[in-house]
């Protein structure tokens, strides 16, 4: 049985769904209504969506084919996964992605050539014969939990996605802040309290998503050493996306409203800071509580009741 065609198969269309939609709302709105870019129509929507596939598409991309490097065969597919994993590494490369300054450059068709590869390397495996049977894994009920509980912290970054705000919505407008206008420190005018567009809180619910998603498929990994580096690489990615999610949603929805001028600190960018701190521990507890223990047994493929070819 091929392991883990459902989870590969969801990822992979969490992160188009959202690509299109930058796509189409990037498009079809003046770039002034939008954050830090400077195109508009076509031009500006794939613009956008370039940035998305280096931030944060090849950081998912580079999950997924550490899982692969322990699936696939032969020494031309293992070549091409390494190779998608140093092109997707670029978005590690100082200002490749800058937050102030969200329009494409060629520096990003090197991450997202490698999201590109990732993808095929991907598809390669999907279309070989296997279960699409979810099968039940350890966890799930808290998966769940953590999913359902970031996917409603993210429901105004998911309209901002599609262009339009949650005022218009009863029940969720007197929770979220979206359109209003608002200002916040250090920040002349007021300001809509989430704009248009694409959010980096966004970005982090679709790494904890992404996260949740390939950690299902941990217990199944032959390779020891590939358990535990994908296991590692997803407990820091988990953490770096909560970050993001927390400092997104205090700036809009508590310092925002005026609650304190106190805001959660940026965590986009790497750097030697307190707040990467407790990132890097988060990740190191992770590791040793959930992964470190697995590292002892045997592979195992998840316990499912159906299977279909």
């Amino acid at each position: 049985m091929t392991r883990g065609r459902f989870e590969l198969a969801a990822v992979w269309a969490l992160l188009a769904v959202v690509a299109v939609e930058v796509i189409v709302t990037y498009s079809r709105l003046p770039w002034n209504q939008l954050y830090h870019v400077t195109g508009s129509g076509i031009g500006g929507g794939a613009s956008r969506a370039l940035l998305f596939l280096n931030f944060p598409a090849a950081l998912a991309a580079i999950a997924v084919l550490l899982y692969l490097l322990d699936t696939i065969r032969g020494e031309v597919e293992h070549g091409l996964a390494l190779l998608a994993i140093v092109l997707c590494a670029a978005v590690f490369w100082p200002d490749v992605v800058d937050q102030a300054r969200l329009d494409a450059r060629p520096v990003n068709a090197i991450a997202a050539a490698g999201v590109a590869l990732a993808l095929a390397l991907t598809v390669v495996r999907l279309r070989r014969r296997g279960s699409w049977a979810v099968g039940r894994v350890r966890g799930d009920g808290i998966r769940i939990a953590i999913a359902t509980v970031v996917c409603f912290l993210g429901l105004p970054w998911i309209a901002a996605d599609l262009g339009f705000s949650l005022d218009g919505v009863p029940g969720l407008r007197s929770v979220f802040l979206t359109s209003a206008l608002r200002s916040q420190p250090h920040v002349a005018g007021v300001h809509p309290a989430v704009h248009h567009g694409h959010h980096h809180g966004m970005d982090g619910v679709l790494l904890v998503l992404v996260a949740l998603l390939l950690s299902r498929l941990l217990v199944s990994v032959g390779s020891r050493t590939l358990r535990g580096l994908l296991g590692a690489y997803l407990a820091l990615m988990f953490c770096y996306g909560l970050g993001n999610i927390a400092n997104d949603a205090w700036l809009e929805q508590i310092t925002k409203r005026g609650w304190t001028t106190w805001e959660w600190p940026d965590v986009t960018t790497v750097t030697a800071t307190p707040a990467w701190g407790l990132i890097l521990l988060g990740a190191a507890c992770l590791w040793v509580l959930l992964v470190l223990p697995g590292l002892r047994s045997e592979p195992q493929a998840p316990r499912s009741t159906t299977a279909t070819p």
